[in-house]
């Protein structure tokens, strides 16, 4: 089947790349000449494992097509998928300018019957509107639907989550559309989720806003146990042996981030505000979450013997989770910030993200590995679970270091352990 996506980033890019894979000819639309050459020549603006391959072969097979052209690609397309940013505003509504946007220009290029889907996040009635555009600038000839097929992908396991899939969520209006889409991934091995539109834009909503949830929960389950004496990680652990809990997202440190659950938890706050539904529960889990992040500063002034003021702090790992170099929303942002406004001096190591951290945080010294960035601390904290830092020679990072202080805001090295070094260490709940 002939395909395209509009937009390369992480959801265009890795799904318009497994569906070339699968044989189909897959075009896909950007609107930055230098991105749109440098993917011609294999050149990934992201990192994700295994993708650079997977592009590369598809491209040498030409079964990868990148272009500019909506006339190039749309005309010759049964299926095209709209997979753009929908970024928050101010007020955390999605930004759907973009959407829009490229509806519009999907519809002046529509031929023969197309169907047009909707992978990005988008609140319910987004496909209703785009329909409408479509509708309007269409020549007559053109004929098509619309459909809704939300992606569930996890950054640094992109292309495993698009072949294998807990689902694959497919609405639709029309049999003809809903059999398109069904054929087409077909060769996905998920369980299919047939619905209409509306209920496809929510079930994505609805799932990253749990898993917030269940983040959240499990940060605060973990402060109450420091509170009380209750070891967090084993009352986290009995809690996720319950089949009807499960132990995925049940790990407290320091807080949720990246592109998805920050955004789409304020995004269902604000559907549900628009239809006089005030989300409580939701407000909680963000109030929730900014406290676990921010409490890693306070974990790094009482280590520090009440104040971080003159200090030097080595972070490690500043992508908002391991295997990939996302900043956005990366609990590092607000954690470094903190601890710079409280007058610490930054030394920072990540293995992939370095370069897209310093375009964000200012007056950070970075440095090529986690040795040479723990020389001189008075404290290291890590912030995200970077393997590399759970195999750390850490009696060689104490001897580099100024005082032997270490918090684990991810939990991944064994407290006894560490303090038998002579460190003074501080997780999570623990």
């Amino acid at each position: 089947m002939i395909i395209t996506f509009v937009g390369h980033g992480y959801v265009g890019l890795v799904t318009a790349a497994v569906f070339a894979d699968l044989g189909n000819t897959v075009w896909v639309i950007g609107h930055t000449p230098e991105k749109i050459e440098n993917l011609e020549k294999g050149i990934i603006p992201i990192f994700e494992p295994g993708l650079e391959e997977l592009v590369k072969r598809n491209v040498k097979a030409s079964r990868l097509l990148f272009t500019l052209s909506y006339e190039e690609a749309i005309r010759a397309s049964k299926v095209v998928f709209i997979a753009v940013g929908t970024p928050p505003k101010q007020n955390g509504e999605a930004d759907l300018s973009v959407v829009f946007e490229v509806a519009e220009k999907i519809g002046k290029h529509l031929d023969g019957y197309t169907v047009v889907v909707t992978k990005s996040t988008v609140p319910v009635g987004t496909n209703k509107e785009v329909q409408k555009i479509i509708q309007r600038v269409k020549s007559e000839k053109a004929t098509f639907d619309i459909g809704s097929a939300p992606e569930f992908l996890r950054e640094g396991q992109a292309i495993s989550d698009t072949l294998h899939p807990d689902r694959v969520v497919i609405g639709t209006e029309t049999k003809a559309a809903r059999d398109m889409l069904v054929e087409l991934h077909k060769p996905i091995d998920g369980r299919f989720v047939l619905t209409n539109i509306e209920t496809a834009e929510m079930i994505k909503y609805a799932a990253n806003a749990f898993l917030a949830t269940k983040i959240s929960f499990a940060n605060a389950i973990a402060h109450l146990c420091e509170l009380t004496g209750a070891d967090g990680l084993k009352v986290l652990a009995g809690m996720g042996l319950d089949k009807r809990i499960g132990s995925p997202f049940l790990s407290p440190g320091a807080g949720y981030g990246g592109s998805c659950f920050p955004k789409d938890v304020k995004a269902l706050i604000a559907i549900a505000k628009k239809y006089n539904y005030d989300f409580r529960l939701l407000g909680e889990v963000e109030a929730i979450n900014k406290f676990a992040i921010l409490n890693i500063v306070k974990k790094a002034e009482v280590l520090l013997g009440g104040s971080i003021k003159s200090k030097t702090v080595c972070v490690l790992g500043l992508a908002f989770k391991p295997d990939t170099d996302d900043m956005r929303d990366a609990p590092s942002i607000t954690i470094i910030s903190a601890l710079q406004k409280g007058g610490a001096k930054i030394q920072a190591y990540d293995p992939i993200a370095m370069s897209n951290a310093k375009k964000i945080l200012r007056g950070v010294t970075y440095y090529n590995n986690s040795y040479e960035a723990a020389k001189g601390a008075d404290i290291v904290v890590v912030v995200t679970e970077w393997n590399e830092f759970r195999q750390l020679d850490l009696q060689k990072v104490k001897q580099l270091m100024k005082s032997p202080n270490l918090l684990d805001a991810r939990n991944i090295y064994e407290p006894q352990k560490a303090r038998s070094i002579g460190f003074s260490y501080q997780g999570v709940g623990r």
